[in-house]
């Protein structure tokens, strides 16, 4: 069905009804007719015609089989007969009438007019800002778990009618409206919500570079101020989509291989990633850091020669195992045959390396490249490849030290631009600080919180997010810190289970992890982290007048204005 002839529905129902009905008229003009026609008794005996009332009457209830009877007096032989011609006539009309309509029913184009006319209809009635996510594989179905849990709206166009129904089939707390069809087609796009005040963002997540192309040029001229987050893994596609400003473009395969260099220089800098950065809910086992030394790499496609270059930014020595011939630019160390098979790693030399990367574009022979390499070398870091989400059950039998996950690194990465944007500029610090320094920052803050991946929040100091705070501090309110402002509005000796990490003010002044005596000043926006139940308490303090002042004097104001006169009077 072609984009935006949703609206002809009923113009489409009532063109495929048109000969059935014109049928029925004229039954039921034929049987008036000759009813009037037809010669009968009135009740004194006397010869008489029906009227056009009483013979509409008649066929009215008789034709639609609603019930039988002669008015409104005795029929004669002769209109008995045209009755029963009627009768019959009427019942072919019907037949005719209604074995349309079921094939109606079942015809595929009027059965998805009808659903992209509800999903336009479900859209429209959402009153809450939502997500509008393409595409409902492997990376959409982790997105939209975790934006569920945090109970953010979310509107989806699958165009594989398999894996929409798949999302009927989980329990989300919130109902998702879902559409099957194209996302390539600006219309669609449209009936989904992008121009739509209430649309967030919008995030490309198909399989097909190609299709997350067209979605970003649709969202740049249709939405341009509204984000749109564009998953891509060809250099190519990414390049065009940073060409006319795409917001965000996510490459997994890239990500990881600045991830795996993060890994190498700074390991604990990525743990504390990784903790971050997490899926709601789980929680994160910490891993053997990488080591330095030599490193096999078996496999070398995009992903290979990414992972090629972040080694070796790290003056890592690698050696590549693949069954083709090595590119024209490529320097190093290539060992031709079966990465699957120990005698191509022998060659290799896996006795002696340090890490073995399986990268492979076929889970099966990545989990046959781990399992030989661990033969041959019982202690070497094992890198995995993880390309489909179904296989998971096996690499989670296989005790490999980290496994790349495209579907999860950009879930992940969608997650933080979406919810809480201070986090990519902090991450971007922590990326380059100290290890030292990160080491001691994870150790503290999992200590305190545990490694159970934390809520993390955004705060702004303004009207609109904070109108108790902000008032407060308004035109020159007295000195509130970080300390003074995280306490338990309903123990203020209890201090909130909540940290600031980052702290940006209005003349773009960034502050890392800043100190407890920090004074806050209007217009700061605050990265938070720390537990579920310590983000309401802190809302409650930052929106409420009287929980501010407990929380900041100790005072337990009574709320409402009455109370509150008569408090003052006390206290004067």
């Amino acid at each position: 069905m072609i984009p935006g002839t949703h609206h002809g529905t009923l113009f489409l129902m009532l063109r495929r009804m048109r000969a059935p009905l014109i049928l029925l008229i004229v039954i039921f003009a034929i049987s008036v007719l000759g009813l009037t026609i037809v010669p009968g008794f009135d009740e004194h005996g006397n010869p008489a015609r029906m009227s056009f009332f009483h013979a509409f009457y008649f066929i009215s209830y008789t034709a639609t089989t609603i019930g039988f009877g002669e008015v409104p007096n005795a029929f004669s032989e002769q209109q008995r007969m045209w009755a029963t011609m009627c009768i019959y006539m009427s019942v072919v009309g019907w037949a005719y009438t209604l074995g349309t309509l079921f094939g109606l029913f079942q015809d595929k184009n009027f059965r998805h007019a009808l659903r992209i006319e509800r999903f336009a209809r479900a859209v429209r009635r959402l009153q809450e800002p939502f997500f509008l996510v393409c595409g409902y594989g492997e990376t959409g179905s982790r997105l939209i778990r975790a934006l569920d849990r945090m109970g953010m709206r979310v509107v989806v166009v699958e165009v594989d009618e398999i894996k929409a129904g798949e999302l009927e089939l989980q329990a989300y707390h919130a109902d998702i409206p879902t559409l099957v069809a194209d996302a390539r087609h600006p219309e669609i796009l449209r009936l989904a919500g992008l121009t739509n005040p209430n649309c967030r963002g919008v995030m490309a997540l198909t399989n097909d570079d190609i299709v997350n192309l067209s979605i970003a040029i649709a969202a740049r001229l249709l939405a341009p101020k509204l984000p749109a987050l564009c998953r891509s893994e060809s250099p190519e596609t990414s390049a065009n989509m940073a060409s006319f400003g795409t917001s965000h473009i996510i490459n997994p395969l890239q990500k990881f291989g600045e991830y795996l260099e993060l890994a190498l220089h700074a390991p604990a800098a990525f743990h504390f990633l990784e903790w971050l950065t997490g899926e709601p809910g789980i929680t994160v086992k910490p891993h053997r850091d990488p080591p330095h030394g030599r490193w096999l790499l078996c496999g070398y496609g995009n992903f290979g020669r990414i992972l090629t270059q972040s080694l070796r930014a790290e003056g890592v020595e690698v050696t590549v195992i693949d069954q083709g011939s090595p590119p024209d630019d490529f320097v190093g160390e290539w060992i031709r045959g079966d990465a699957t098979c120990g005698p191509a790693l022998r060659a290799a030399g896996v006795e002696q390396a340090s890490g073995i990367i399986a990268c492979v574009g076929d889970d099966v022979n990545n989990l046959s490249i781990a399992v030989t390499a661990r033969h041959l070398r019982p202690d070497v870091f094992v890198i995995l490849r993880q390309n489909h989400y179904s296989n998971a059950p096996l690499f989670d039998a296989f005790p490999s030290d980290l496994r790349v996950v495209s579907s999860r690194i950009v879930a992940h990465e969608c997650l933080a631009i979406l919810t809480t944007p201070l986090l990519v500029p902090f991450l971007e610090q922590i990326k380059h600080s100290d290890e030292a320094w990160s080491r001691s920052v994870v150790d503290r803050l999992t200590g305190r919180f545990g490694w159970n991946v934390p809520t993390i929040w955004s705060v702004r100091i303004n009207s609109e997010h904070a109108p108790a705070l902000f008032r407060k501090m308004m035109p020159a309110g007295p000195k509130i810190t970080l300390e003074a402002l995280l306490r338990d509005p309903s123990n203020r000796a209890h201090a909130l289970e909540c940290e600031v990490l980052y702290i940006i003010r209005t003349d773009d002044k960034a502050i890392l992890l800043p100190e407890s005596d920090s004074e806050l000043r209007a217009g700061d926006q605050l990265l938070v982290v720390g537990r579920r139940e310590a983000r309401g308490a802190l809302a409650l303090t930052l929106e409420n007048p009287n929980t501010l002042d407990y929380v900041l004097t100790g005072k337990d104001m009574p709320g409402g204005w009455v109370w509150e006169k008569l408090a003052s009077r006390r206290a004067a």
